[in-house]
């Protein structure tokens, strides 16, 4: 996979990230969260193969370059590596705030057109439905954390572990796409 340098004027988010892959790979730790009170380490390398997963299943879903993904949660790299990944697809991450109301996440949302949201948890994705009425541009609401949302019936609901395996899916059929995508900046 070819990198931009970091010096260059052209270097995005997306191959700052490679760069660092390249240098540290398996050898240092990315991203650490604590889970049940025991820390979890991802490195440079693992985090890359989750974001490209995620890139992957929203490619799958339709997103395209200056397509926006809202991301609400508390800092799980999950939704790092989602930020990631619409960055790698020319998409625009609209990180919001996880304690906003319905009408502060409406505004944001609707006014940023966003198509996709991805969001921790059932909190988070009840706010959305509330207000995807509202927001004709939002298509999607992925979340991470099932709790409370397995009897949810929505066909805009998907889970992040679905959309990595539809990521897998749309990556065996298409090896080349999400380089090609980062290489256009």
């Amino acid at each position: 996979m070819e990198t931009q340098e970091a010096s260059s004027p052209h270097a995005t988010f997306p191959t700052l990230f490679l760069e660092n892959v390249r240098k540290f790979g398996d050898r240092k730790v990315a991203y650490r969260v604590k889970d049940l009170g025991i820390w979890q380490s991802f490195t440079w390398k693992a985090s890359l193969e989750q974001a490209r997963e995620l890139a992957h299943g929203l490619a799958s879903l339709g997103f395209a370059r200056g397509d926006k993904l809202a991301v609400i949660g508390d800092n799980r790299p999950q939704l790092y590596w989602g930020m990631l990944a619409a960055q790698c697809l020319g998409g625009v991450p609209v990180p919001l705030y996880q304690d906003s109301i319905e009408r502060e996440l409406q505004y944001v949302v609707e006014h940023a057109e966003v198509r996709f949201a991805l969001v921790e948890d059932q909190e988070q994705a009840d706010k959305l439905i509330g207000i995807k009425a509202h927001c004709p541009k939002l298509e999607y609401i992925i979340y991470g954390d099932a709790r409370g949302l397995r009897s949810y019936d929505h066909s805009f609901l998907l889970s992040l572990e679905k959309l990595q395996e539809m990521g897998r899916k749309f990556a065996r059929e298409n090896s080349k796409f999400l380089d090609e995508e980062i290489a256009k900046g």
